[in-house]
């Protein structure tokens, strides 16, 4: 969808159709747009091959290929979908075609030199792999502290636009439960939501209605937000070159941001990795006690899926103590409740 937007901005006055399929939304409606043809057909592999096998459209003509993410597209396992779709193309000569990939991997050019005629390799290597204008930031904390230190930095920091990473679905989950409960409104993006709901949260983060995102590495990819002020990983990538990938959502088109990143027992390990493959160290700093912010209790669900307040919860808020600094009470996903 970013593609089709990006090049109707572009093509407005060259009078070139263009068309995006993808999967979980309008299959009815995309299948009878695509019937009426286009110039430009932008799609992902499964719904590109379902429309192909029922005639929709026909793959004879096709002049231009562009593979993009192909790195990507490897890791997801659409090495098959690419070679059916590439197989029933014009012949290699008969096409311009072009491969866009972060990293090329000895699949990926294997991928080049098998459907392509004498592929041309242009690689643009950057001194540093993560923008010049990101101010990065470390902070070693244990399991328990990150709620409690990730809720004093944004009272501290206070983001205009805040994307926050994790490694699991749960965690993300959780995780916007638990600031949603605090007063911080975030919401989850993960790989298994239904695409309505995921566009939705996009275009919540993206118009300002939603100020908190959490995300999997499925958002840390392809997706453009102008103006993320803040990241953080509230969970190190286990893949170092997931780092680069988070951090690059800020600080776009020469703008600033930060990003932020707390080291628990659980990821530290992943550090070593990452100061590898960015080629410096990240600045760690200590942790005040007054950043650390003591969260409410976790709220439980009445049966009707109305949240009810826990006893425990009760009692904090008539002693005033709920919100009182300190370390406690930032239990992860795993003891919650």
């Amino acid at each position: 969808m970013q593609i089709l937007h990006d090049a109707e901005q572009l093509g407005r006055f060259t009078g070139l159709s263009m068309q995006a399929v993808y999967g979980g939304i309008d299959y009815r409606k995309q299948r009878e747009l695509l019937q009426g043809g286009c110039d430009i057909l932008i799609g992902t592999p499964g719904r590109l091959i379902d429309y192909f096998k029922q005639h929709v459209y026909s793959l004879r003509r096709v002049e231009v290929l562009v593979i993009d993410e192909a790195d990507r597209l490897f890791d997801m396992g659409f090495i098959a979908d690419l070679r059916f779709l590439l197989r029933r193309l014009p012949p290699y000569q008969k096409r311009q075609s072009m491969l866009f990939s972060a990293t090329l991997s000895y699949a990926v050019m294997e991928l080049a030199y098998e459907h392509m005629n004498d592929p041309l390799k242009v690689s643009a290597s950057p001194e540093q792999l993560t923008a010049a204008n990101v101010e990065h930031v470390l902070y070693h904390v244990g399991s328990h502290e990150k709620l409690p230190i990730l809720l004093g930095l944004l009272q501290r920091e206070q983001p205009s636009r805040l994307l926050i990473f994790v490694n699991t679905k749960r965690a993300g989950e959780w995780l916007a439960r638990r600031l949603t409960e605090n007063g911080h409104a975030a919401k989850a993006i993960t790989g298994d939501l239904e695409q309505r709901v995921r566009l939705r949260l996009v275009h919540d983060f993206r118009s300002g209605d939603l100020p908190i995102l959490v995300a999997t590495d499925v958002a840390s990819r392809g997706l453009h937000i102008e103006d993320v002020s803040h990241v953080v990983n509230y969970d190190l990538p286990q893949d170092p070159e997931n780092y680069v990938h988070r951090v690059g959502r800020t600080a776009r088109a020469g703008a600033s941001g930060k990003a932020i990143s707390l080291a628990c027992e659980e990821y530290v390990e992943s550090l070593e990795g990452i100061e590898q493959l960015t080629g410096f160290k990240i600045p760690v700093e200590e942790a005040p006690d007054e950043l650390f912010v003591r969260p409410v209790p976790p709220q439980h669900r009445a049966p009707h899926g109305h949240a009810r307040p826990t006893q425990s919860a009760a009692r904090g808020r008539s002693r005033g103590g709920s919100k009182s600094g300190g370390r406690r009470g930032g239990a992860g996903p795993s003891t919650a409740r």
